[in-house]
């Protein structure tokens, strides 16, 4: 006797939770060859709205953590992740439509590379700050602090490296999260998004969102409660209005580089996602 096939429901995560799209809607994914591969909810603006409500409430208690604790948090999500890297290259492979050898390389680079961003977390104050020299009975001090709520446009091109990238920098620093996976390929975000649902990551420092790039973007750039966004996913035609968008409150707009996600992350991907704040401190009694 034959089962009917139990197909999976694909939802956006936000605050913690997996609501599906305000709107109702859901958009079609297909492979390299035009291959139905399942219907993700699609972001409405209202999606992304509560998306970074969630984010703006998750950040003073993340950005209030420990580095140290930062770290062992963000170190149990690459735990799970590789408990679950068989699926994680399935669906690389299928998304990416690749062989599987190199989805698996891939996969590993990105646990690896979630676990090098979580042994950043508590090394960062001691690279990055400072007690600075003052002509004065005074103690000078610069330290690192995360900007806020930062958003996401994930590659289109690296449907689970290149999100990770983009998230490890973002969280290890301090951040909470709005991210906008990839809208050709976002089966291995939504599984990331799983997760981190069963992590020690609280509900809202990571808020994950699929559906239309251009429809979803613009209201993120122009959101007035985003701190900074990164453009990495957005084509080279529309990052320039999209950065006008973000005018308004000044927000920090990380503009896109073309680059191979395999190579070696950088510490200017954790810098751009920093402010320094300086402290004076009187001498004496």
């Amino acid at each position: 006797m034959s089962r009917i096939e139990v197909r999976k429901t694909y939802k956006l995560f936000i605050g913690g939770a997996f609501p599906r799209s305000e709107s109702g809607r859901s958009y079609e994914v297909v492979d390299k060859e035009g291959n139905f591969i399942a219907n993700p909810a699609m972001a409405s603006r209202k999606d992304a709205r509560d998306a970074v409500v969630a984010a703006r409430s998750a950040y003073v208690g993340w950005s209030g953590a420990t580095a140290y604790n930062r770290g062992q948090v963000l170190y149990r999500v690459a735990e799970l992740m590789e408990a679950r890297r068989d699926e994680f290259i399935d669906e690389v492979s299928l998304s990416e439509g690749i062989g599987k050898g190199k989805a698996g390389k891939i996969v590993d680079a990105a646990i690896d590379r979630w676990v090098w961003y979580a042994g950043w977390s508590d090394k960062l104050g001691s690279i990055l700050g400072a007690t600075n020299p003052v002509a004065g009975p005074y103690y000078n001090f610069s330290i690192p602090e995360p900007v806020g709520v930062v958003a996401l446009i994930a590659p289109q091109d690296s449907s689970l490296l290149g999100l990770i990238d983009l998230l490890g920098a973002a969280l290890t620093t301090g951040n909470t999260v709005v991210a906008l996976a990839s809208e050709a390929s976002p089966l291995p975000a939504i599984t990331l998004s799983e997760v981190l649902a069963t992590s020690d990551v609280p509900g809202g420092v990571v808020n994950i969102l699929t559906g239309r790039t251009k429809e979803v973007a613009p209201w993120l750039a122009s959101h007035m409660d985003v701190d900074a966004i990164n453009l990495a996913g957005v084509a080279a035609e529309d990052v320039r209005n999209l950065a006008g968008e973000a005018t308004d409150n000044l927000k920090r707009v990380i503009a896109p580089k073309s680059r191979d996600w395999l190579k070696t992350p950088t510490l200017e991907a954790m810098t751009s996602l920093l402010e320094v704040k300086t402290v004076w401190h009187p001498v004496g009694i």
